[in-house]
């Protein structure tokens, strides 16, 4: 089944059907509760604020030292889903990134995996950046994110330099 034979069926039902259905997928489906919530009450910053703290939790979690590299990614797209805010969403990717770095000097060398996640969001970070003309603003945190990886193996470094590169001395 498609949008266009879900769309149909949802224009035959009435006003207090349609709220009958949106109230159980509220009530079922927390991806749902969460984008329902921010629609009737969209303040970016506590959604942001939220994403924050799920990047943080993924790399640093209460307990143990696991990293969830998929929890953080999670959390940056469901702030995009949600939210318009370009700045806000290059501040959560920049974050993850920083957040990446910091439990790699915190714990030591990581894996191959691990750095190809965290230099993608970097690059797409600052792609999304120099897209939105938001350059300076962002230009000494993502010099520091790169200067903060020396020494960490894998071509970590490399990688994050280079879209560095790429994206500021080409401006």
């Amino acid at each position: 089944m498609g949008i266009g034979a879900v769309k149909k069926e949802l224009a035959r039902l009435d006003k207090e059907g349609l709220i009958k259905l949106i109230a159980e997928l509220y009530s079922k489906d927390k991806a749902t509760r969460e984008f329902l919530d921010f629609y009737v009450n969209p303040d970016e910053e506590a959604m942001h604020k939220k994403c924050r703290d799920k990047i943080s939790l993924a790399f640093f979690p209460k307990r143990g030292y696991q990293v969830r590299l998929t929890v953080g990614k999670k959390a940056i797209a469901d702030f995009k889903k949600c939210s318009s805010n370009v700045e806000l969403l290059a501040d959560l990717m920049l974050f993850y990134v920083e957040q990446g770095v910091d439990y790699t000097n915190e714990y030591g060398d990581i894996d191959m995996p691990f750095y190809n996640s965290v230099a993608s969001v970097y690059d797409h970070a600052l792609q999304l950046i120099k897209q939105e003309n938001l350059l300076p603003k962002f230009a000494e945190r993502a010099v520091q994110i790169v200067h903060e990886t020396r020494g960490i193996g894998w071509g970590f470094h490399d990688d994050l330099d280079g879209s560095y590169m790429q994206i500021y001395k080409e401006a």
